[in-house]
């Protein structure tokens, strides 16, 4: 808070009523034992996921098919890279979106501009044209900087510091926002590839819609109004403030440049932009390490949190290949018949939802009855990692055991998205849950971003390592990423003893 706000009777008077409102959402009835911000928010969330990953789901599918039936023509490896290095965009930008509700506008508005500039995207991709294609890709990467890392600190904003909840909480907002990511691949989907890829873009855009109607006329059962205030109250357009602006306006142009780039030149930029991912997150977390509004003891659980970030990219190496290398596995080199009946190759997508909507509601349950005496947040997130390693190992085995030239069956893949969502259930919510505990009080959102750039540093990796997959190396391909996701699982397992005695406030 700014030295003399308080002095202020007006504005007292308003963070007053602010702080006493925070605190009825905080006491108010809960809603199957947790307070009903909490269902504002995966209802958000529900629909923001709808429209992402349906999206996704067709997006390299579009990208890579022939001009003649409504793609774009990009040889595979390229769809994959660039379809990567969106997503890297995505989750870099989370950092300006963080900056701007811990400094500019609080994360209630930061959430629904961001919303509101995802619809306006996802309008864009709903376009028959190239250059709608880029500018709602440009708008998409903007809105979701703005709403993810915002969106997961609301939920942290639900509960007082050392609540047990926590931790369930996480996994019932986790479990609900995937039912949006079961539907959204099932619709857009089916939609893209077997009626046009704009229609199935469209799908994604009303999804978006239906998700910011909801939150707007929910928003009396959200906290962080005391905080709110304190930040707008204390903003100064500075130096930072233009440079958050100009990194927007960059994004945006760069997705407007990339509509009449060539192929080599396109090449080049997702080079760049996983360069930019290597980057960002270590310059961040050092900067984060140095600040003087940090203090000693959260420093000190800023080593071990750095120890969580490498499990979330080596994990994210193989989940964040179900929108590219897999896809085109379920396209084309699997059979995709159920009982006789064929089915798009997009709804292997929708597993990991599944999965998660079923045990989501189980972990939780299990984590509020072991109470203090669940397993810390390093095994969690290391048991993460060795079932994303194992999903990689399966899908090299699947190649190793099939012969050349024939469709592997459908139960490998099954059983690849089955372990897929079993790690992301686990990992993300763990390590979402600890993200919010061992934030620094000054960059409470922030550090929400140093995950998500840490996912975006996941995505630059992965835009490299697409372009050495074929169908001819994939087990090779899948193996050696499979053996080393998880190991570091195993050895942030066996480190857990020592993480405890670092990590202070964190079960």
């Amino acid at each position: 808070m700014a030295p003399g706000q308080l002095d202020d009777p007006a504005f007292r008077a308003r963070w007053d009523e602010a702080r006493r409102e925070d605190r009825e959402v905080r006491e108010a009835p809960p809603l199957f034992g947790h307070p009903r911000g909490l269902m504002s928010l995966f209802g958000l969330e529900l629909w923001e996921r709808f429209s992402f990953l349906g999206f996704q789901a067709i997006l390299a599918l579009y990208f890579a098919d022939s001009i003649a039936n409504g793609g774009l023509g990009y040889e595979q490896t390229t769809s994959s890279s660039i379809v990567a290095a969106y997503g890297a965009l995505v989750y870099l930008l989370s950092i300006a979106g963080a900056w701007v509700a811990d400094r500019m506008a609080g994360t209630f508005r930061a959430v629904f501009w961001g919303a509101v500039i995802i619809a306006a995207g996802h309008i864009f991709m709903g376009l028959p044209a190239e250059f709608a294609t880029w500018v709602g890709l440009g708008l998409i990467v903007v809105g979701t900087g703005l709403l993810k890392p915002n969106v997961s600190t609301k939920v942290g904003e639900l509960y007082e510091r050392g609540d047990t909840r926590r931790d369930a909480g996480f996994s019932i907002y986790y479990a609900g926002i995937n039912i949006g990511a079961f539907l959204g691949p099932l619709v857009a989907g089916w939609l893209g590839q077997n009626v046009q890829w704009h229609a199935g873009f469209a799908a994604a855009a009303v999804g978006m819609i239906l998700g910011l109607i909801q939150f707007t006329f929910s928003r009396r059962h959200l906290a962080g109004r005391a905080r709110a205030l304190e930040i707008r109250a204390a903003f100064q357009p500075d130096g930072k403030f233009w440079a958050v602006v100009g990194i927007v306006a960059g994004v945006v142009a760069v997705g407007v440049l990339f509509s009449v780039l060539s192929g080599q030149t396109l090449e080049g930029f997702v080079n760049a932009i996983s360069v930019v991912t290597a980057i960002v997150p270590i310059v961040f977390l050092l900067w984060m390490y140095r600040s003087p509004k940090v203090t000693a003891l959260e420093r000190r659980n800023l080593g071990p949190f750095a120890l969580l970030l490498v499990a979330l990219v080596v994990y994210n190496l193989s989940y964040f290949q179900t929108g590219n290398t897999l896809n085109f596995v379920a396209l084309e080199r699997t059979e995709n018949v159920f009982f006789g009946a064929a089915y798009p190759s997009t709804w292997y997508i929708s597993l990991t939802a599944i999965v998660e909507i079923i045990l989501g509601p189980v972990l939780a349950w299990l984590w509020i009855k072991l109470g203090r005496r669940q397993p810390h947040v390093a095994t969690k997130v290391g048991l993460g990692a060795v079932f994303g390693g194992v999903a990689f190992l399966l899908v090299a085995l699947a190649g190793a055991v099939t012969p050349g030239g024939a469709l592997i069956a459908s139960a490998w893949l099954i059983g690849c998205y089955v372990f897929l969502g079993l790690g992301d259930l686990i990992l993300q919510t763990s390590g979402m849950s600890a993200t919010t505990k061992l934030a620094p009080r000054a960059f409470a959102s922030q550090t929400m971003a140093l995950w998500f750039a840490a996912m975006a540093l996941a995505q630059g990796i992965q835009a490299q390592l697409v372009k050495l997959f074929t169908y001819e190396n994939m087990t090779a391909y899948f193996g050696i990423q499979g053996l080393v996701i998880l190991g570091y699982g195993v050895l942030l397992i066996l480190l857990t003893p020592w993480m405890r005695r670092r990590m202070h406030s964190v079960a």
